[in-house]
């Protein structure tokens, strides 16, 4: 049964989906997209330069939505900022501030504990998903008071999990009765409903939105993800020191063996390739990629508005709503 704090955005969404918030990837473009097309929009509030920049972000996306609204004769789903609440963030006071200003419905935590913006941002009417690793955290997410938790599995892009989902899953719905988003490895609309029938309220789809023409990434990462498989997916340590899933081609691309990288440490991606490569100055998640294992599933680059109706016509296949 779908959680009831979820309740008030049903009728705005088409799918019970999040595009998932993707460093330097989600921006105003796909979340205007997603929005209108009933897909849950977020994204990382580090993908903009600063505060100042969130909130012309904001009021750009808000103002457009309403048009959309006013013509389409019908709300638009819920804008999602992502927060990371870890104390490496300098900015969190400023981002929370600009986020209490706008008074998003929901937010989603990342890196740390939800506790130390719960209660302004609960204040400010937004529900707040924490995403978690571990079974521990979870717990201690839900006892902070999470209105929901977001569990990254084995096969999410970029920094990930390494639970399996069906695993995971059932294990945190059998202590937790709030709203449940699974992270990783959700390719299509059947993917989707499978994640429903586990128990999941929602779930993110990541990969397949970074190959949209509304993505910010470089044409060359979304043309390798149609290129690529899940195969072309390696999971290393060795440039962020956590568990990060990432393209094996650019990163051979980049000068690297991605069959021989260091075990863990955060590698210094100018100092590690030739001498003669050091010009192009390649730097992780600019230029080596992340995609999850979804990316079997990208066989194209296409549309938003595109992608969101083959994923309903697959969900409603699969015998969702």
């Amino acid at each position: 049964m779908p959680s009831d704090r979820l309740q008030r955005f049903r009728d705005r969404l088409a799918l019970p989906l999040i595009a998932a918030p993707m460093f330097l990837v989600s921006g105003v473009e796909l979340m205007v997209a997603a929005c209108r097309n009933g897909v849950i929009g977020s994204f990382p509030t580090a993908n903009c330069r600063g505060a100042e920049q969130l909130d012309e972000w904001l009021t750009e996306i808000e103002a457009r939505l309403r048009r959309h609204e006013d013509q389409a004769g019908r709300r638009a789903a819920p804008l999602c900022p992502n927060l990371i609440v870890h104390r490496s963030n300098a900015r969190l006071e400023q981002d929370l501030a600009v986020l209490l200003r706008h008074k998003p419905e929901i937010v989603i935590t990342s890196v740390g504990s939800p506790a130390p913006v719960l209660k302004p941002l609960h204040d400010a009417g937004a529900l707040v998903l924490a995403d978690v690793a571990s079974i521990r955290h979870a717990e201690r997410a839900a006892e902070a008071g999470a209105d929901g938790l977001i569990l990254l599995t084995a096969g999410a892009g970029g920094q990930t999990g390494w639970l399996n989902p069906f695993a995971f899953v059932r294990a945190v719905r059998a202590f937790y009765d709030g709203i449940i988003v699974l992270a990783g490895g959700i390719s299509d609309g059947r993917a989707l409903r499978a994640a429903e029938v586990l128990g999941c309220d929602l779930a993110y789809m990541g990969t397949k939105f970074i190959a949209t023409r509304e993505s910010m990434a470089d044409e060359r990462h979304k043309q390798m993800l149609v290129e690529s498989s899940a195969d072309d997916i390696l999971l290393t340590t060795a440039f962020t020191g956590l568990q990060t899933s990432m393209l094996r081609p650019s990163i051979a691309a980049a000068g690297l063996d991605p069959d021989n990288l260091p075990a863990r440490g955060a590698i210094n991606i100018t100092a590690d390739i030739d001498v003669a490569a050091r010009d192009s100055r390649p730097k992780r998640w600019r230029d080596i990629w992340s995609g999850g294992h979804s990316t079997s599933g990208v066989t194209d680059v296409l549309a938003v508005e595109d992608l969101v109706a083959q994923t309903i016509a697959e969900y409603r296949e699969a015998g969702g709503r």
